[in-house]
Order: structure tokens, then C-alpha cells, then sequence
């Protein structure tokens, strides 16, 4: 999240001379980012072509689908918690000590759900231990917050302000698209019972490796005179979150809503869809999952492009332009994924390019409104609220919403979205 970068794309102006660091710490963002999102995708995935079946066979289908996304909401919940406790540990030991609690957790949580016995063996048992996990993943996201995408910021160039505030989003799609491709190639290449016996455990193993690199190039960042500087000015000093909440919890819930629509259409061309067409057609998830990692590999072009449209024109106004597209591709657009192969394309790569344009300035858009001694907490608040309102609720939301209405009260789903998303600017007053 670019926490320095203002909705106009100014702010002050970035220190020469600071290239190569502005180049190392965005190859720590985007590792770390990439390590978040895979995790994530592979959660998620996983929530649709698996867990119904391995830990909800005594349901239906959709009730067992349905299931797994209230399982999947909880670690949107247990993240502020994350942030707070691990807000704590920072402020005692250190940014260091931070990181390697919060990625060993989220290491050990996701490992565990890779060695998860079905309802089979285990019966309830094995909802809790799925229930637990998705727990610890999500403490774990809030403690990794590392405030590297706010130092990248600092660094760039006034004029490159967007540019640089794109960067720590392209995790998303390069997580995804990984994720993706994995559970494609093992979905499309193993028997049934391989794949649910064995097989989807192996994206959370590479899971666990990608934690480990992820880890040591965020270390690396931390330990920069730079972040040490940033840290003794208070840019990256976090401060308590009741004492945030109390001063800044206006502008922390401005910046949760300000996002929306991005978020919101985050999950509805990721995880919605490919559960829609994985119960409501005769498709295997092979082939949707390739399609989503074409959309991704767009997304990527978008997140990219981003960045000087909103040098040129500003983040908030291609925020705002972004929210009123995403309106109106929720009004038509999801009644596509009953078009074959062809509605499924359209869908997902007309969702993907609006999802980069929005979701690569979104991130931290009302942070200069954020006193210096609370703006490092109260961004990882804003965050995490963000996600939960955003993100949490929306693959269940939208298909108990299409399976008992139809495809577009999804859509109404994501346009509630977008209208929050116009409002919370609209409230910002810049």
C-alpha cells in the first residue's frame, strides 16, 4: 500500500538519488505481496474445488460451497485482531521479531491445512481444524504488515507518485496466476481420486516455500538505513490501536469504504465465478482456472497502466471513473457466466482489466489524511477493514445472492459496492 501517496498523486517529493533503493525495496514488495496473494489464491481455490467435498461430503453441492466461503470469511475477522497483536510485538521487539512470527504462523497454518484429514476420518473435528487454520492465516496477514510499499513511496520521484503506488498491488494477479495454473495443472492432469487424495495438497506446500524467500527479502528491506530512518521520523512507528482507533477511526473507515469496489470485484472474478461454472456447469476446473490466469496475466497489464493514468490525471478521479465502470459492468456482466466459453472470457478479461485500473490505485488512497504519528497503524486498520467489508463477504454474498436470485443479484452485490466506494471519496472532500 503506497500510505504516503495522496488521491491526487502528490505529495512531498521524493529524495534523489534513491533509485537503487526505490528499485530493491520494490522487489521486496512485489516477493512479499506475491507470497500474500499466493497463500490467499490457494485458500480460495481450494474453498470451491476441494473443502466441500473433503470436509462437507454430507451436504449438497452449494451447501457445502456455502459452507467453505463462511469458513473462508474468518480469516477477514481475524485479521484487525492480527494487526493488533501483532502491532504489539512491534512496538516491544521490533519489526523483525514481527515478520518472522507473523510468516511462521502463516506458514505453520497453511502447511497445516495441506495435512487437513477429511470429514471421513476425522468428522467435525476436521471443519475445526479447517476453521482454525483459515484462522491463524488470517492473524498472520495482519501481522505482516511491514510498511515497505509506504518506504517505496517515499522514494519515488513526485512525478512518478502513481507509478510507484501500482507496484505492491501487482502481487495480487502473480499470486493468483500461479495458484491458478498449479491447481490447473493438477486438477487437469491427475484422476479424481488422486487429485482430492493427495494432489491439491501440494499448491499449499509451494505455499510454504514461497513464505520462506518471502520472508528473508522483507528482513533485508527492514534492516536498510532507509527503513531505519523512516522508522526514527515516525513514518513507520506504529502506534497503538485503541490510541489509533480513538483518533483516526473517522478516516480509517473513509479509507476501508473508499476502496470497495476494487475489493468487491476482487473476489467477483476470482472466487465467485469459478464456483458459479464449478456448480452450474458441466465444465471441469481446469479449464476456468487457465482463463483465470489469462485474466490475471491482464490484470497485471492494467495494474501496470494504472499508474500513469493516475500521474496524468490523478488518483481520485480514476478511482471515481473506476467505481462508476465497475457499476455498470455489475449490471450486465455477471449474467455472462452463463454464456459458454465464450460469456466466461468475455467476462473474466473485461472484469480483470477494470479490476487493475481500480485495484492498482486503491491501496492506501485517503493515507495523507492520517496524523504522521498514527498513519503506520492506522493504514494497516484501514487495510484490514477494507478486505472485510470488501473482499470477506463477497464470494458468500454473491453466490447465495445468484443461486436463489440469479447471476444479477450478484451483480447487485458488486454495484453496493461501487456506490460505497463514490460515496467514501465523495465524504474525503479532495
Amino acid at each position: 500500500m503506497a500510505q504516503s501517496a495522496t488521491l491526487n498523486g502528490h505529495g512531498e517529493a521524493g529524495r534523489p538519488g534513491h533509485g537503487a533503493v526505490a528499485g530493491e525495496i520494490a522487489t521486496g514488495v512485489i516477493i512479499g505481496r506475491t507470497s500474500e496473494f499466493f497463500d490467499f489464491f490457494v485458500y480460495a481455490i481450494a474453498s470451491v474445488i476441494v473443502f466441500p467435498k473433503l470436509v462437507f461430503p454430507f451436504a449438497t453441492a452449494l451447501t457445502g460451497t456455502l459452507y467453505s466461503f463462511a469458513i473462508f470469511t474468518l480469516a477477514f475477522f481475524a485479521r484487525p485482531f492480527g494487526t493488533a497483536i501483532f502491532t504489539r510485538i512491534d512496538r516491544r521487539h521490533g519489526k523483525a521479531v514481527r515478520l518472522t512470527l507473523a510468516l511462521f504462523l502463516l506458514g505453520t497454518s497453511t502447511v497445516a491445512i495441506a495435512f487437513l484429514p477429511g470429514y471421513e476420518t476425522l468428522g467435525a473435528a476436521s471443519i475445526w481444524l479447517l476453521a482454525f487454520g483459515r484462522i491463524g492465516q488470517g492473524l498472520a496477514w495482519g501481522g505482516a504488515w511491514d510498511g515497505l510499499a509506504s518506504l517505496l513511496a517515499v522514494n519515488a520521484p513526485l512525478r512518478y507518485r502513481g507509478w510507484y503506488a501500482m507496484i505492491p498491488q501487482l502481487g495480487a494477479p502473480i499470486g493468483l496466476a500461479v495458484a491458478s495454473a498449479l491447481f490447473a495443472f493438477f486438477a487437469g492432469n491427475l484422476a479424481a481420486d488422486d487429485f482430492f487424495g493427495w494432489g491439491w495438497r501440494y499448491p499449499f506446500f509451494v505455499a510454504f516455500a514461497i513464505n520462506v524467500v518471502a520472508l528473508f527479502a522483507r528482513l533485508r528491506i527492514v534492516a536498510t538505513p532507509e527503513y531505519a530512518d523512516l522508522f526514527e521520523r515516525r513514518e513507520l512507528h506504529p502506534a497503538g490501536t485503541m490510541e489509533t482507533v480513538r483518533h483516526e477511526g473517522w478516516n480509517i473507515v473513509l479509507g476501508a469504504f473508499a476502496p470497495l469496489a476494487s475489493f468487491a470485484l476482487f473476489h467477483m472474478v476470482t472466487v465467485f465465478p469459478l464456483s458459479w461454472v464449478f456448480l452450474y456447469t458441466h465444465e471441469g476446473p481446469a479449464r476456468f482456472l487457465l482463463i483465470e490466469a489469462a485474466g490475471a496475466a491482464l490484470c497485471v497489464l492494467a495494474i501496470v497502466a494504472s499508474g500513469p493514468i493516475a500521474d496524468r490525471i490523478g488518483r481520485r478521479p480514476l478511482l471515481v471513473w473506476g467505481a462508476a465502470a465497475i457499476a455498470a459492468f455489475s449490471g450486465f456482466a455477471p449474467q455472462l457466466l452463463d454464456g459458454g466459453l465464450v460469456g466466461e472470457v468475455v467476462y473474466m478479461f473485461v472484469g480483470f482489466i477494470l479490476l487493475g485500473l481500480s485495484f492498482g490505485q486503491s491501496s492506501g488512497a485517503i493515507a495523507s489524511r492520517f496524523a504522521m504519528t498514527y498513519r503506520y497503524t492506522a493504514s494497516a486498520l484501514t487495510s484490514d477493514f477494507a478486505w472485510l467489508f470488501g473482499a470477506g463477504f463477497a464470494p458468500l454474498a454473491a453466490l447465495l445472492l445468484a443461486s436463489n436470485f440469479g447471476l444479477l443479484a450478484a451483480g447487485a452485490y458488486l454495484l453496493s459496492g461501487a456506490i460505497c466506494t463514490l460515496v467514501a471519496l465523495s465524504l474525503t472532500g479532495t
